[in-house]
């Protein structure tokens, strides 16, 4: 039986819409969609983008009625994006669903509804109240970061030997890898305490997290501007950044098309898109990427049916 999948829509304003009509009729051969939008709003945006709908286009009516404004960064259009995802985790969280999987969110749109979120993983976070781990990558290479959307000034204070122990520990059972790279902070990794001493706190949590597992699982503090180097790569699968540009800009710089995002350690699966809303070409008839989405719900895939 194919699993079904909640999709909360993002943006409508961007290009999440878009991909998700364009999609529908590749995804539907392998899953169940049910799509969190209203058929007023899908009509819409279905008439601006001279896209038809699918008959087989099954929708949970997310509640909400205004005007798409194609690029436009809105306080409706931010509103109705965290419905919509709302919508998804309660279908999921009341098992009527196997998975959601999210189309891309504009921050500032969340902030001008009042949201006080950064983003999707936070809020699935204090909903759930577990320690949701943002991992984003792709077959070839995975990066988890241990700090994610706060002011690169506030990182080092967030580096401590408990709480990235637990990080450590929470991600190595999510993801079952023997063999994780673990970033410094400092260039060079610190250079043995010349350029700073968080690498101490690093390497001390590596430290434990191994000893708690029985098994030299993770290996650092790797110096960050060589751990993506092709012979790391070689060796590693599976990375730890201390915070969201040292793992993402390498990341994206390698694997922009194809990347997904993962949320680990929650009760329920969650997959994504690893790109933004695209407000630029959005309902442009140009040419949108359908890679990661597709990706995201193959990985969504095999995750809800790994747990059956």
């Amino acid at each position: 039986m194919k699993p079904k999948i909640a999709i909360s829509i993002g943006d409508i304003n961007g290009i999440g819409i878009e991909i998700a009509l364009l999609s529908h009729e590749k995804i539907a051969k392998i899953c169940k969609p049910i799509y969190c939008i209203n058929k007023n709003l899908l009509k819409a945006a279905s008439k601006q983008l001279n896209i038809k709908i699918p008959k087989d286009f099954k929708t949970f009516e997310t509640k909400g009625d205004f005007e798409i404004k194609p690029g436009d960064v809105t306080k409706k259009s931010g509103k109705y994006s965290f419905d919509s995802f709302m919508d998804a985790i309660k279908l999921a969280d009341k098992k009527q669903v196997d998975a959601i999987c999210t189309l891309p969110i504009n921050k500032e749109a969340w902030s001008k509804a009042d949201i006080s979120y950064k983003g999707h993983t936070e809020v699935l976070r204090d909903y759930f109240g577990k320690n949701a781990i943002m991992m984003l990558g792709c077959k070839k290479m995975f990066v988890s970061l241990f700090t994610e959307h706060i002011p690169l000034k506030k990182v080092p204070k967030k580096i401590n030997v408990e709480d990235l122990t637990r990080f450590l520990i929470d991600f190595q059972k999510s993801v079952k890898s023997k063999k994780i790279g673990v970033l410094g902070l400092n260039p060079h990794a610190s250079d043995n305490g010349v350029l700073g001493n968080e690498e101490v706190e690093i390497f001390k949590a590596i430290k434990n997290a191994n000893k708690m597992l029985d098994e030299k699982i993770f290996t650092g503090p790797l110096v960050p501007d060589t751990a993506f180097s092709p012979m790391s790569r070689k060796n590693y699968k599976y990375f730890v950044a201390m915070y969201h540009d040292q793992g993402l800009a390498p990341l994206k710089a390698l694997y922009f098309d194809q990347s997904i995002n993962v949320s680990l350690n929650l009760p329920i699966i969650r997959t994504s898109v690893d790109h933004g809303t695209a407000f630029n070409i959005a309902y442009k008839n140009e040419k949108v990427n359908l890679k990661s989405y597709i990706n995201a719900i193959k990985e969504a895939i095999v995750l809800a049916n790994s747990k059956k």
